[in-house]
């Protein structure tokens, strides 16, 4: 079954000679992890913006966990969990603080939310940082409970924007660790980052976009052979993008 179906989808932002989003497609497959790819101003953010409600596309559909976005946004908010790569908290409060705000923002009640942040904060490895503020934590703490936050409703399709960019190894590890424990509780990961290694050994599934457009998209073990042997992802990526440095407007 599908969990995200994408149809003819596109987007052109006033002001400008070119689309953001060019009649795209995609299928993504309930319990996938997806690694959506490609230089900045490719469409990455614009298309995530598109399936999280941010913004409306010009024509095409999209349907996610079988409900179509046009007929009942809301029900879909609640299915999805957003993780950006700016940090979504308050570093005035605590971080337990701040886990209760979002948990009780997504509907989540109580005693049920309080296990949710305990258990959360004990996987992560904050269980010593879990009543002091936001403002003290390194970046790497910092992005595991940024992570916490958009999960604790047990979000059907969760959507990461950069989740490790910028962590050290230890965080990048745990936070890895936790989400491939909500894949294979059936949770659909849709993954953007740059950080192609990862990526690679991280996502089950890869679409590489450019130009608002699906350059190669597949299994990740069958792209890096599309061509008859076996390339790394930062190979696929460049054939498939360029290797000029791009500038957008």
């Amino acid at each position: 079954m599908n969990s995200v179906e994408i149809n003819n989808l596109s987007l052109k932002y006033k002001g400008t000679d070119f689309k953001a989003i060019d009649n795209l497609s995609l299928t993504v497959q309930k319990g996938e992890v997806l690694g959506l790819l490609g230089p900045n101003g490719a469409g990455k953010t614009s298309l995530i913006s598109i399936l999280t409600g941010l913004i409306k596309p010009d024509q095409g559909s999209v349907v996610i966990e079988g409900i179509a976005t046009i007929k009942d946004i809301r029900k879909i908010q609640s299915l999805i969990g957003v993780v950006p790569q700016e940090y979504a908290l308050y570093p005035k409060l605590t971080a337990k603080e701040n886990l209760f705000f979002f948990g009780s923002m997504y509907g989540v009640k109580n005693p049920e939310l309080k296990q949710r942040i305990n258990d959360g904060i004990a996987k992560m490895g904050l269980e010593k940082f879990a009543n002091k503020q936001i403002e003290t934590f390194s970046g790497g703490m910092k992005r595991r409970i940024n992570l916490l936050a958009g999960v604790l409703h047990n979000p059907k399709v969760i959507f990461l924007d950069e989740p490790t960019v910028g962590v050290d190894v230890q965080s990048k590890v745990v936070i890895i660790d936790y989400l491939k424990q909500m894949n294979e509780a059936g949770t659909t990961i849709i993954y953007s980052s740059h950080l192609l290694h990862e990526a690679q050994s991280f996502c089950t599934r890869v679409a590489i976009i450019d130009h608002g457009k699906i350059q190669i998209e597949g299994p990740t073990h069958e792209v890096l052979i599309s061509d008859g042997r076996v390339k790394s992802l930062e190979e696929i990526f460049i054939e498939n993008t360029g290797k000029r440095v791009k500038e957008y407007v």
